[in-house]
């Protein structure tokens, strides 16, 4: 007789224990969709220091010239957390654009201007991180980008009879790293942790392929490059 009482409550008593550490998770503020609003400063330029012949020698030597394009990157973001328990997986993209702009230099006495111009730029990617607190989350993330870059050129010799005035559009390809810290600030309005939070991330970008259309001899070309670009974002999101 005590064993057809006791059984059962051994197996509700396993069944309560497997279930604790499932509730938990759900409860999680760290587990659910996001959505992002993001800002912050943005900064492109070539990844070697060296590149550029000031002194028309033909030697690339170490200079003082300006080849970064800064400016204030802003967009949004979009994500799926899961808490794991020890650890928070999350699958994001993002659709960010930039006021990063750069002209060329008026006191060099060159031919033609320039100016570039930083537009839309998209990310997908992953995330893993660790709660340091029960509402703190530090991660790291990585993940494949592709940004816009748009060229303006200017003939500056009006007496060579060339007027060779155009502007163009390139996509470079590359891949994205960066960390972060995110803060619950909410507990939302269906009871579970889930709600408001904020966040401060640096990311590193470095694009290795550019695309663009050549009109004149082929189309869809692509080339090798070297761009590093560098980000400090924050952000306030919501997790459902």
């Amino acid at each position: 007789m005590k064993s057809r009482v006791i059984t059962p409550l051994i197996f509700c008593s396993v069944a309560g224990v497997l279930a604790t550490p499932a509730a938990a998770q759900t409860d999680s503020p760290f587990t659910g969709p996001r959505v992002e609003i993001l800002g912050g400063y943005d900064t492109l330029r070539s990844g070697s220091d060296v590149d550029v012949d000031t002194d028309n020698d033909g030697i690339f030597e170490n200079n003082t010239l300006d080849q970064s394009v800064d400016g204030f990157a802003y967009g949004v973001a979009l994500g799926y957390d899961f808490d794991a328990g020890p650890v928070v997986f999350g699958l994001e993209g993002e659709y960010m654009d930039s006021t990063g702009e750069q002209e060329g230099d008026e006191d060099i006495n060159a031919p033609f201007g320039y100016s570039v111009n930083l537009k839309r730029d998209l990310y997908i990617g992953a995330r893993v991180g660790a709660k340091v607190t029960p509402t703190t989350l530090l991660y790291a993330k990585g993940g494949y980008s592709n940004t816009a870059v748009e060229s303006r050129f200017q003939d500056r010799a009006a007496a060579d009879g060339v007027d060779l005035n155009f502007d163009d559009s390139q996509q470079v390809d590359g891949y994205r790293l960066g960390a972060g810290v995110e803060q619950v600030i909410g507990t939302g309005g269906n009871g579970n942790g889930s709600g408001a939070f904020v966040k401060l991330e640096y990311r590193y970008s470095n694009y290795s392929s550019l695309k663009y259309n050549d009109t004149l001899f082929n189309d869809n070309n692509e080339i090798g490059v070297d761009l590093d670009r560098h980000q400090v974002v924050a952000g306030v999101g919501f997790r459902f």
